[in-house]
């Protein structure tokens, strides 16, 4: 039993309904541009407030490496 296609399966989806759907303006572009930038700024390091309040009273010492 084969469960994976073979290396000639096409997609089955048509590009050109998807293009139609989409339509000519740049809506999509931006609403993806858009997805992206937020998932990127999320997950950028964040420090962690605990440790910043930590270090900040003095609880806590750090130094430089």
């Amino acid at each position: 039993m084969r469960l994976l296609p073979g290396p000639s399966a096409r997609p089955s989806v048509d590009r050109i309904a998807v293009a139609a759907y989409l339509g000519a303006g740049n809506s999509f572009d931006q609403a993806l541009t858009d997805l992206a930038e937020n998932y990127a700024d999320q997950n950028e390091p964040q420090p962690n407030e605990a440790l910043v309040e930590a270090v900040g009273s003095g609880r806590l010492v750090a130094e430089a490496a």
